[in-house]
């Protein structure tokens, strides 16, 4: 059965998404990364980088979030577009946008917003101004067309669902005024069952909820290593 390691923040639950949307039987392992689990021997091995997600199927092994998406996509056929050149790049394309730079700007703001030691304003400005004008994006492609490749659900959905429903905490809860057409998709896609189970999927084990000393020095490991 395929491994699924995982915590609660945006990037595993999209690819959880996808494994209920899919009906594939998977075993979840929770991952804590408060508690520093991340970075034990058992799961460097799987992933040297100590991030969540990352899977194991048989004898493959995938990590990032938006890698698992498109290898469990091509294994089952679902939820791709129809094969063609101008489908296969749109999917490459935005499955990178949100790669490089929805989910890295996000997760930034959502740092120097909240955890950084110091309220530094040029760096809660940039990374936030950065975060609305990659969301920004998304929304006028969604103003056109139903779904980011058009009138079908794709893991390009899931991607953007995953980082897009935590506006809120990126950006502040007044800015969902400014996508309205993304605010559609999520809305949309956080009604589906699937994506319930795969909010779900993360109380069904005790994470670690303070961010306290052992936290900090789990998540944060610049904070005990000066190299500027």
């Amino acid at each position: 059965m395929l491994k699924f390691y995982f915590s609660g923040a945006p990037n595993p639950t999209k690819v959880a998404l996808f494994l209920e949307e899919a009906g594939l039987p998977y075993e979840p392992l929770p991952i804590d990364t408060r508690k520093g689990e991340q970075h034990k021997p058992q799961f460097l091995a799987v992933n040297p980088n100590a991030k969540v997600p990352a899977i194991v199927d048989g004898d493959v092994t995938v990590f990032d979030s938006n890698a698992i998406l498109l290898y469990l996509a091509e294994k089952t056929g679902k939820f791709l577009p129809a094969k063609g050149d101008k489908a296969r790049g749109e999917l490459l394309s935005w499955l990178m946008f949100v790669a490089s730079g929805v989910g890295p700007y996000s997760g930034q703001s959502v740092h120097f917003r909240n955890y950084a030691p110091d309220k530094i304003a040029y760096a809660i400005n940039r990374y936030a101004f950065e975060a609305q004008r990659h969301f920004g994006i998304l929304d006028s492609r969604l103003a056109k067309q139903k779904y980011m490749l058009g009138d079908v659900y794709t893991i390009v959905d899931m991607d953007v669902w995953g980082w897009a429903r935590l506006i809120p905490t990126v950006l502040g809860e007044a800015a969902w005024a400014k996508f309205p057409n993304l605010k559609r998709l999520v809305d949309e896609i956080s009604a589906r069952p699937a994506a319930q189970r795969a909010v779900a999927l993360k109380d069904k084990y005790k994470f670690k909820a303070e961010m306290d000393d052992e936290a900090r020095k789990a998540m944060f490991r610049h904070l005990a290593e000066k190299v500027a």
